[in-house]
């Protein structure tokens, strides 16, 4: 998800919050007063007629969907519904509210908002870790994931591999085009780069036109077959210039496994002796780090 889609559901979200608080004031209001309820209140379907409902099962739902909390919020949000509804028929019938009904009421709804607020604080997170050119993860969090990935190579949980990327004669990028068009290159190979890679994998700016692809439960032969992949398709893409010939930009890569044996930033320099051997030999290719290379 690049970042104006991300502001956009965050925004989307926050709207979606505060009618719920709406909802939940006129829930109160009509238990108390003994007002009569909402039709919709009471429907079967109600968790789908509220609006925080409507931009679940709407713009939530083609935006959120892939995050590990959005399904909890949907089972959490519709339960709530349920023993609301439960309130408010006994309400409407004259019969007490049992102190059980309105906890399993007040309970679902603590949930419900504690998944929302979760995935609201994780987006917000997540936004502001991201480079804002570029769409890349910024350097912030990338130690702690690779250590985070570590750990489970030490366990031997699975592989993980480290490349290094760097984006060929960028400084002549710039110095021919200028630095307007030396950005388009960053940012259109950098976003083709996330929109490419698995969903588990991560995609750091390094600094400059450097980048570090982390790659877990990937082999070497896993991570060269992707990173292949990118390398031939990245040099495929045709930037356009105005008044000029299109061009093309190559990228160089540097791959190596996190080691259990070494720290993380060890592995990371491995992998960026492996980039300067790439660089060294030609650029465009792939150089995997070899104990020659210390």
């Amino acid at each position: 998800m690049d970042s104006t889609v991300m502001r956009t559901a965050l925004a989307q979200l926050d709207q979606a919050l505060f009618s719920h608080e709406q909802w939940s004031e006129a829930i109160y209001s009509t238990l108390i007063c003994r007002l009569p309820p909402d039709e919709r209140d009471v429907d079967r379907d109600a968790h789908r007629k509220c609006r925080f409902g409507q931009w679940y099962y709407g713009s939530g739902s083609l935006t959120l969907h892939n995050h590990p909390g959005f399904v909890e919020i949907a089972v959490e949000h519709e339960r709530m519904h349920q023993f609301a509804a439960t309130l408010l028929r006994a309400s409407t019938d004259n019969v007490p509210i049992s102190l059980h009904d309105y906890e399993r009421f007040v309970a679902a709804m603590k949930r419900m908002r504690l998944e929302a607020l979760t995935m609201k604080r994780e987006l917000e997170d997540s936004l502001n870790n991201l480079d804002p050119l570029t769409d890349a993860t910024n350097r912030t969090g990338m130690l702690t994931r690779l250590r985070e990935q570590l750990e489970l190579v030490k366990r031997g949980v699975h592989s993980c591999s480290v490349a290094m990327m760097d984006v060929d004669y960028f400084k002549k990028v710039n110095d021919t085009y200028g630095h307007g068009m030396g950005d388009q290159v960053l940012a259109a190979f950098s976003r083709y780069v996330i929109a490419h890679l698995r969903p588990y994998d991560n995609f750091f700016r390094y600094g400059g036109e450097e980048f570090v692809i982390c790659a877990p439960n990937a082999d070497l032969a896993t991570s060269q077959g992707l990173l292949e992949r990118l390398r031939v398709e990245l040099a495929s893409i045709p930037f356009r210039p105005e008044g000029r010939p299109p061009f093309h930009v190559t990228a160089s890569f540097g791959l190596t496994l996190l080691d259990p044996d070494l720290s993380v930033e060890q592995s990371i320099d491995r992998a960026d002796k492996a980039l300067y051997a790439a660089k060294s030999a030609g650029r465009n290719r792939i150089v995997v780090w070899t104990p020659s290379m210390l």
